[in-house]
């Protein structure tokens, strides 16, 4: 194990989650990172239903990083203000509305400790316990991860993942520009380019449906189609 890897910054970008914060950031304290140093920072992009407030009860706590944005700009803006706070040597970035489980960090984060990954990405479709739901969606995913892997030369599984783990080093001197989930295929295409070493494990997945308050819709797939190009071959 790589004793200079010391620290985990989790990134947790959330937007209208005032049923679901505190329970993430409960169950994100309690995981189990592998010994590292644990950093949580909590970027609010400017929530209307009351999750500004539990975000500042739970400010009170020393061991979170709390800011906000002053209105809605998306996961991707949400990513980039998180990571320029981040001082850990390795960033994991983790949703907040209970979809993906912080169980699954240790499956994460071994092949990076054990020295074998640069990238290590979690995914819903290769095993793990996930919730049977919106076919489409499965459908519009599996296409958008072939149309990535193809003009990126990977084989991952599940481009669209939450779970995106890396070492922090892997972004120095990369600029992230996307606003929204264009960030999923920004990242992968921008890592990629640089022959970093990518890993994937099977994670556990709780999908949820728009009744229950998911944010992506099929305008961010088509979007997704000219970011998978724009990230590989323009930016």
């Amino acid at each position: 194990m790589a004793t200079r890897l010391q620290k985990l910054s989790i990134l947790i970008p959330v937007f209208n989650e005032v049923g679901t914060v505190a329970e993430i950031v409960r169950r994100v304290r309690a995981a189990d990172t592998c010994g590292l140093e644990k950093e949580i920072i909590i970027v609010d992009d400017a929530s209307t239903d009351g999750t500004a407030s539990v975000l500042a009860e739970l400010a009170k706590d020393s061991d979170l990083k709390i800011t906000s944005h002053p209105y809605n700009r998306g996961k991707g803006a949400a990513l980039r203000t998180a990571l320029e706070k981040a001082t850990g040597d390795i960033v994991l970035i983790q949703d907040a509305d209970l979809e993906y489980d912080p169980r699954d960090y240790p499956k994460l984060l071994t092949p990076i400790l054990e020295g074998k990954a640069d990238v290590v990405y979690g995914s819903r479709f290769t095993g793990g316990t996930h919730r049977v739901l919106l076919f489409w969606h499965y459908v519009a995913n599996r296409f958008l991860t072939l149309l990535s892997n193809m003009l990126c030369n990977l084989n991952l599984t599940d481009m669209e993942t939450c779970y995106k783990v890396f070492k922090r080093s892997c972004l120095e001197g990369i600029t992230l520009n996307a606003e929204r989930f264009g960030i999923e295929p920004e990242l992968t295409a921008k890592l990629a380019r640089r022959r970093y070493r990518f890993y994937e494990t099977d994670i556990n997945y709780a999908g949820r449906d728009y009744t229950e308050g998911k944010k992506i819709n099929w305008k961010d797939g088509l979007a997704a189609l000219w970011f998978i190009f724009r990230y590989r071959f323009f930016d």
